[in-house]
């Protein structure tokens, strides 16, 4: 079998997005010929967790430790960096969050796992020519780990892919960053340089990935997926209409339209009053809080906490229909969020808050399994959500959706296996 090294600094008991992909990948690649050892942290510093996931069977497992700057910022702010890592980027004004926003932007670069880097390439030098592995790959963000990948690439010649579930400079939040121009020019510098030397770039979607053709030949278009749950019992749906968004909802996804047309529909709508339950389950950021405050809509809000894997499919098979609230930044059409694939599972009509011609309406479009409406097309949410409405009073809102074996797991896994193979 062909060798693999994957350099990841996601790995279980991580939770959230970052683990799921390449947890699905490298349980099928050894259908496909493929051996998979995984490197990873072993103090990590996990915004989230869930001990609920298992790795894969035959799996290699080698951690090794990491100094992570983290502890010392929440010391000092006072504030729990953990939020930052997830994506909640504290845009508060006081001092001491200006000052760690500063440092984190212009003194870790491109991240605060750069510590691992130097002691990785050690290690790694040597357990590669060992085990005589074939291919490495390096996951990021944190792209840190990129930096792995191209030093041992230029010192042992080894084939390098280089993984980007996420863009670098391209990432919602990037713009937020209180960058010196020194520090904005060294990240941009990086990227090229990881782009341009990987033997192979993978991304997550079609935008990004004509991002990255400006560097190199050789992008593949490797999307998220869903992994297919063996033996789950039959979930009832809920007697309420159930609007329910799983994962992070920070400043950026909250859509204040959104509430306002919620708020509306209650107003006009006596049954809809009678029946709305709308439901996030993950981190919820302040702005959204004070929105859901604005319209007053607590009664028909409910927050939960994260919740283990398997329950957050429960919950999505459950639901009336599933809500995506896309970023409102200028690179909106590229974002395409892992949680649309675990919907396609969930096989329940999505709606989608988000740009008509991003890389997330061609999923929905090619698999016919919900609505987008742009972000500020009030009449056609109103209309949407309506329709929804009608047919789970009569007890015919179904998903349509088809194709969406093209986003099976193992589906993608073969595919990323034959780029590995050809490469």
């Amino acid at each position: 079998m062909k060798k693999v090294l994957l350099i990841t600094y996601y790995w279980p008991p991580s939770g959230g997005s970052g683990v799921q992909r390449w947890l699905n990948f490298t349980k099928y690649l050894p259908d496909f010929g493929i051996e998979s050892t995984v490197y990873t942290i072993s103090n990590p510093h996990y915004a989230i967790e869930d001990f609920s996931l298992q790795t894969p069977k035959g799996i290699k497992i080698i951690r090794q430790s990491i100094w992570e700057p983290y502890r010392m910022a929440s010391a000092f702010s006072g504030k729990n960096m953990k939020e930052t890592s997830s994506g909640f980027l504290d845009q508060s004004k006081s001092v001491k969050t200006k000052i760690v926003n500063y440092i984190r932007a212009n003194y870790f670069i491109p991240d605060a796992r750069k510590f691992w880097v130097k002691p990785s390439v050690k290690f790694l030098k040597k357990h590669l020519l060992e085990n005589n592995i074939d291919t490495i790959i390096t996951s990021g963000p944190p792209h840190s780990l990129h930096l792995i990948g191209l030093q041992l690439q230029e010192s042992l010649n080894i084939k390098w892919i280089a993984d980007f579930r996420d863009p670098w400079t391209q990432i919602d939040y990037f713009q937020n960053l209180p960058f010196t121009k020194r520090a904005l020019q060294k990240h941009f510098d990086l990227e090229r340089v990881v782009a341009q030397k990987a033997d192979v770039v993978l991304v997550v979607g079609k935008t990004m990935g004509d991002y990255y053709a400006a560097f190199n030949k050789r992008v593949y278009v490797i999307s998220n997926g869903f992994e297919t749950v063996e033996n789950q019992s039959e979930i009832a749906l809920t007697k309420e209409f159930s609007l329910t968004h799983i994962g992070l909802l920070n400043a950026d996804r909250n859509s204040d339209l959104f509430w306002e047309v919620i708020r509306e529909l209650i107003d006009e709508n006596a049954e809809f009053k009678a029946a709305v339950l709308v439901q996030l389950i993950g981190k919820v950021a302040d702005e959204v809080k004070l929105s859901i405050e604005k319209y007053q809509l607590n009664e028909v809000v409910t927050f939960i906490n994260y919740l283990p894997h398997i329950e957050v499919l429960n919950y999505q098979k459950a639901s009336q229909v599933l809500l995506v609230l896309v970023n409102r930044v200028p690179s909106a059409k590229g974002i395409i969020t892992g949680k649309i694939f675990e919907y396609l599972l969930a096989n329940r009509p999505i709606l989608a808050i988000g740009p008509l011609d991003g890389d997330l309406a061609e999923v929905l479009n090619k698999t016919n399994a919900g609505k987008i409406v742009d972000f500020d097309d009030k009449s056609e949410l109103k209309k949407n959500l309506m329709v929804y409405f009608e047919a789970y009073k009569n007890h015919t809102l179904v998903s349509k959706s088809q194709n969406i074996d093209d986003y099976n797991a193992k589906t993608i896994a073969g595919k990323l296996a034959e780029i590995i193979n050809t490469n």
